[in-house]
């Protein structure tokens, strides 16, 4: 929805540069402009096709990689840049999103390869919608499609489309076995998205198969059918003892192995080539790690990467792994582990390597909910005693903060300011019951472990207690409105990103997606459990807030509307209050490289200035 605003809120500004130092003022930008890529995905019948995206140009777009040549191909070219796309099997295709400035609203195209052709609709007689899923296959091709009806999904073959599948609540496409026989769907049937179930239906007629469900608080997950043709194994994480881990299930014997790793924290997986062996991403404490797990004899090997954050891991039919590591202090390499143990760089991108940032440390809170982890970094020349800090809230809510190279946190410390990164009740990584803990309350039940976390970081000597700033995008940005309103002595200050304001008018503007989701966590609808809503909104705590504010909104944000921003904003221009606003014309987010910068130097700016430190 792209609305114009009925009152003309104060500006942000935007500053010519954030630091009178030079070489400070090169080093923050250079960390954004550093070219990055994402590990390649690889066609399954020709893995010398490759795909990855990157921000080479200044805008994350699309690239293939024919690795025979060793050519790389810039693919898209969008003002608000490209992230979805995938290989066809044979690899003589790419498909990719194609969507309206960032609004997530669109649909798939196809274009060859090799490039040479302009890209055209992949299936044209499939309408516009949210991406529910996507199985290209040689004869069957799936795809869903999320629109405020409800899920569609369709088929294509053998030159038709029909449409098999259709409810109003949310579901999606998750895997195809290898023959293309056999596709699993993710459904909420049941009435909580948050917690799917999974349906097993045959590509002749699509009939169902096989379902699964766990009952009520136990999501099933499909991660992929084994590679190996004419192998029916499913592999699937389930949540059966409180934290997701790994199952096979054999659709064809209708057998299920549950693996149990005994490994801290939670996992996932994805298959060898062979299907003999899975490789496992372990996430514990705000770190990963990978391993390979032998299906026969149930042998757990680490692959022994560095302590950091894993973004993305996939084998190759030679058995080499190929992952995306970095930590808070190392900017992100893409590198490859061969059979013998080899670790070495896999793809080089152009241009200098991002300057190296400051280390994190971990930090373990109690609160009313158990303990909190949370993780905090100091600028590497800070000063003895209490420092401005700003306390930064991940979005999701179902993410976690990591110890991973951040070009956004390593600004904060530049600037002098310490950041404090809570993983409160909603973060994944922690167990179901950390997970599910605010349903029924979301919003005031993290601000519950932020404002543990927020005593720890006073008494403990890092944070200034007058100098404490909330920010936060997207679920972030809705935590630091609320608790600008909920916890007014709290801070000095604010920054919202994206952020559910009025969480009503959200509710009505937003994707049908996030729409059940909300449904499942707040336990209804508006209609039906007004008083939550109303108990958990930004807005109805407005009139509390008390220091300066900065909000940051997409015109085309799907996700959190720009409508709902605005009321919140009619709200405070009525208050004697100094507030800022800056809108820009993408999504619930930016591509575009330039555009995060100037975002940046808004919000650090922006805090400086509150804090009286500029």
């Amino acid at each position: 929805m792209n609305t114009q605003p009925g009152t003309q809120h104060p500006s942000a500004v935007v500053p010519d540069r954030l630091f009178d130092d030079a070489e400070a003022e090169t080093r923050w930008r250079a960390r954004f402009h550093a070219p990055r890529i994402s590990v390649p995905d690889w066609a399954i019948d020709a893995p010398d096709a490759n795909l990855y995206v990157s921000n080479a140009s200044g805008v994350w777009e699309v690239y293939a990689w024919n690795r025979a040549t060793g050519e790389h191909r810039r693919v898209t070219d969008r003002p608000n840049g490209t992230m979805m796309a995938t290989p066809s099997p044979d690899g003589e295709s790419i498909w990719w999103f194609n969507d309206t400035d960032g609004d997530e609203f669109g649909s798939w195209v196809r274009e060859p390869f090799a490039g040479g052709a302009a890209a055209e609709r992949a299936v044209p007689d499939v309408h516009d919608g949210y991406p529910a899923g996507l199985e290209i296959g040689t004869d069957v091709i799936t795809i869903g499609v999320s629109t405020d009806d409800g899920s569609r999904l369709f088929a294509h073959k053998a030159g038709k489309t029909e449409l098999f599948y259709s409810h109003e609540d949310d579901a999606g496409i998750a895997s195809m076995s290898r023959d293309e026989s056999l596709l699993a769907l993710s459904h909420s049937e049941h009435g909580d998205s948050r917690h799917p179930a999974l349906r097993v239906v045959n590509t002749a007629d699509f009939a169902a198969v096989a379902d699964k469900w766990d009952g009520e608080g136990k999501g099933l997950s499909a991660l992929s059918f084994s590679p190996v043709l004419g192998d029916q194994r499913l592999l699937v994480l389930h949540e059966r003892r409180g934290r997701e881990e790994l199952m096979i299930w054999d659709i064809t014997a209708d057998t299920e192995t549950e693996i149990e790793l005994e490994l801290p924290g939670e996992v996932s997986a994805d298959w060898y080539p062979e299907a003999d062996a899975l490789l496992v991403a372990q996430f514990h404490q705000g770190r990963s790690s990978l391993y390979r797990y032998e299906l026969e004899s149930g042998k757990l090997s680490s692959l022994d990467t560095s302590p950091g954050r894993i973004g993305g891991a996939g084998v190759r039919p030679d058995g080499t792994v190929e992952y995306s590591w970095s930590s808070a202090a190392q900017p992100t390499a893409v590198r490859v582990r061969t059979s013998d143990g080899t670790d070495s760089v896999l793809l080089e991108p152009p241009g200098e390597r991002a300057p190296e940032s400051a280390p994190i440390t971990d930090a373990f809170v109690e609160g009313v909910g158990g303990q909190i982890h949370a993780l905090v970094s100091r600028p590497v020349d800070a000063p003895e005693g209490p420092l401005p800090t700003v306390f930064s809230l991940h979005g999701g809510p179902h993410a976690a903060d990591e110890d991973r190279f951040s070009a956004y946190r390593a600004t904060w410390l530049d600037a002098g300011f310490a950041v404090v990164e809570v993983n409160y009740r909603g973060s994944t990584g922690y167990g179901s019951a950390w997970r599910d803990a605010i349903e029924g309350r979301p919003g005031l039940t993290e601000l519950e472990d932020v404002a543990s976390v927020h005593d720890w970081a006073v008494q403990s000597g890092l944070a200034d207690p007058k100098k404490c700033v909330v920010n936060g995008a997207s679920w972030g940005g809705y935590l630091s409105l609320l608790a600008l309103g909920t916890q007014p002595g709290r801070w000095a200050a604010g920054v919202a990103g994206v952020p559910v304001a009025d969480y009503v008018a959200a509710y009505e503007d937003e994707m049908e997606q996030l729409r059940s989701f909300d449904r499942a966590l707040f336990g209804g609808s508006p209609e039906s459990v007004p008083a939550v809503y109303d108990e958990c909104s930004p807005i109805t705590y407005v009139d509390a807030v008390a220091v300066p504010v900065l909000v940051l909104a997409g015109d085309n944000d799907p996700r959190c509307p720009i409508r709902q921003i605005e009321n919140y904003l009619d709200r405070l221009a009525k208050r004697d209050l100094p507030y800022e606003f800056y809108r820009y014309d993408a999504g619930h987010g930016s591509l575009v490289i330039a555009e995060t910068i100037k975002q940046t130097s808004i919000e650090v700016h922006f805090a400086l200035r509150a804090l009286g430190l500029r």
